[in-house]
């Protein structure tokens, strides 16, 4: 009796899918904050004068704002 061939899933496990990092920008401060042994950092934005920084949050809650900037020239040339 000929058993069936094991079928391969198409779709990755989510589990196996690197967690979505952030892009590398030229105008990016990333701050480290003293946590015991778990590395924690908050972010702030120098766009466009680098003078005055917007804070966005931790690293977690800037990913998303930081992906979406459409600024020219913010993103080292490496990241496009």
């Amino acid at each position: 009796m000929a058993l069936p061939l094991p079928t391969v899933e198409l779709e990755p496990d989510p589990y196996r899918l690197a967690p979505q990092r952030i892009r590398r920008c030229t105008f990016r401060r990333l701050i480290q904050i003293e946590s015991g042994a778990a590395r924690l950092f908050d972010v702030e934005c120098l766009l466009p004068d680098r003078r005055l920084p917007i804070p966005l949050g931790n690293l977690d809650a800037a990913t998303p704002i930081c992906n979406a900037c459409t600024a020219p020239h913010t993103f080292r040339p490496d990241e496009d």
